[in-house]
């Protein structure tokens, strides 16, 4: 069971494909690896054992002759609790759905156990996705493997937990200001937020929205890039979703080419970064470097960011949870009480000011892109903080108002509609992970995988992973 739980997810589906170790092994597997570590981190609140068992005995006997890209071939994953699956307790993090058993999944789910993954666990989740800090009025918080008195992040901070610790070999994520990538940079796994549409999304009450995505997580970038084909494709109900590429992502990974221009900026521009993350950043260049990589110093124009995106997040949360404020007001966090209440005192030059800049946004980083292969930044501003601390409120002395602001070196890279991933890049004195952010021209996830996969080689990190909880941090 141990050898199982330290596969990467590759290398676990190639022995399921030859049918050498049984969905069912990996199930059981998990599920020890889960009862001996899970009590102290609490990420897979929710687990589904004999509907995923049930769906094991279906691929087992009916094996694929023809196998479509991205299949799974009964591998166990998490699924992130925003997302419905059909029978199994769904509750969004939200006391309001605590006792919520849908009868049908998300598009993103039914394509995965299309595609022969099985759903084995609900990844916990802040309510709503709404903050970085996993933690619930229904299930608690969940703790960062690498040293439990630490904040995992968020949003998919139990998906990200699961990761690190073994629990599963791939999980989803979904991503509105960082909630893929921010959890990935603290828990030392990889998160990718792909392009809008890349991954179809829904049923949901906005399908036009772009600013939220699907997308996938996992230990290492080759089994994100296994995730990415499982997950990417066109789906008929979701009106922004985008056919799959001719080639599959693993390629991106197994034929890797190093970038030849990247443009680092250790804050964008326009955020406080804690000086330690900024530094581990800007040293892990030196990797690109070697490769023969010119590195700029040099950033897209972001110098409106926030206030775009306070204003649409705002927007979209009238959009999705207004009803609720209504009727629910009781039983929501205060964090979503204010962006609701923020998206309501809005006016209609308001947001349409801001979809005028965010726009404007999308065609400098166009422009950017002709210049350079790639941009490379910090993933998120601060290491891992205090699991009881709701969010971070200053920065270098620098006091943020509300519990977005801090988001803002990721949250910009939303607006860009440009695909982002968040790599290992190394560790604080105290033992705390940091993430650097590598992000390219829009639709091309190819270029992203592809150079993350080469520094992750180079790095060497993905290889300390699956860690047992540590109660304190070690070098």
């Amino acid at each position: 069971m141990q050898t199982l739980v330290k596969l990467t997810a590759r290398q676990a589906v190639e022995l399921l494909k030859k049918r050498e170790v049984s969905p069912l092994e990996f199930i059981d597997a998990a599920i020890q690896r889960i009862e001996e570590t899970d009590g102290s981190l609490n990420a897979l609140p929710t687990l589904c054992i004999e509907r995923a068992r049930a769906h094991a005995e279906k691929i087992m006997a009916n094996r694929i002759a023809d196998a479509p890209r991205g299949y799974l071939y009964g591998l166990p994953i998490a699924v992130k609790d925003l997302k419905d699956v059909a029978g199994v307790r769904s509750t969004k993090g939200s006391p309001i759905f605590a006792d919520y058993i849908p009868a049908r999944s998300d598009y993103i789910v039914e394509t995965i156990e299309e595609k022969g993954g099985i759903v084995l666990a609900k990844s916990n989740t802040p309510e709503f996705g709404a903050g970085a800090n996993t933690f619930n009025e229904v299930f608690g918080k969940t703790r960062n493997p690498w040293n439990t008195g630490m904040t995992c992040g968020g949003s998919s901070g139990g998906s990200a937990v699961a990761l690190a610790a073994g629990q599963v070999w791939l999980a989803t994520g979904t991503d509105l200001g960082g909630s893929l990538r921010q959890p990935a940079s603290f828990c030392s796994v990889v998160g990718l937020r792909p392009s809008p549409g890349r991954v179809a999304s829904g049923p949901r009450a906005l399908p036009f929205a772009t600013l939220s995505v699907d997308g996938p997580m996992g230990r290492n970038v080759g089994d994100v890039a296994l995730f990415l084909d499982t997950q990417a494709g066109q789906h008929q109900n979701d009106p922004i979703s985008l056919p799959a590429p001719t080639l599959p992502y693993v390629s991106a990974v197994d034929q890797a080419s190093p970038p030849r221009r990247i443009a680092f900026s250790p804050d964008l521009g326009i955020a406080s970064i804690d000086s330690e993350v900024s530094e581990l950043c800007a040293k892990a260049m030196s990797i690109f470097e070697g490769m023969g990589a010119t590195v700029v110093e040099d950033t897209i124009d972001l110098h409106d960011a926030e206030e775009t995106f306070q204003t649409l997040r705002a927007a979209q949360f009238v959009g999705s949870y207004a009803s609720l404020l209504e009727n629910h007001r009781d039983q929501l966090k205060p964090e979503v009480i204010w962006n609701i209440e923020k998206g309501l005192q809005l006016k209609a030059g308001d947001i349409a000011q801001a979809e005028l800049a965010r726009g404007a946004i999308a065609h400098r980083a166009a422009e950017f892109f002709q210049r350079y292969d790639l941009l490379v930044c910090p993933t998120a501003a601060v290491p891992p903080f205090d699991v009881d601390k709701r969010y971070v409120t200053e920065i270098n002395g620098i006091e943020l108002d509300n519990y977005v602001t801090w988001l803002l070196i990721t949250f910009a890279i939303t607006l860009t509609a440009c695909p982002s991933i968040s790599v290992p890049c190394g560790f604080t004195k105290s033992g705390l992970p940091v993430g650097l952010q590598i992000i390219g021209p829009r639709t091309n996830e190819f270029s992203v995988l592809s150079a993350a996969a080469i520094f992750e080689r180079e790095a060497g990190l993905s290889l300390k992973l699956p860690v047992d909880p540590r109660s304190q941090p070690t070098d």
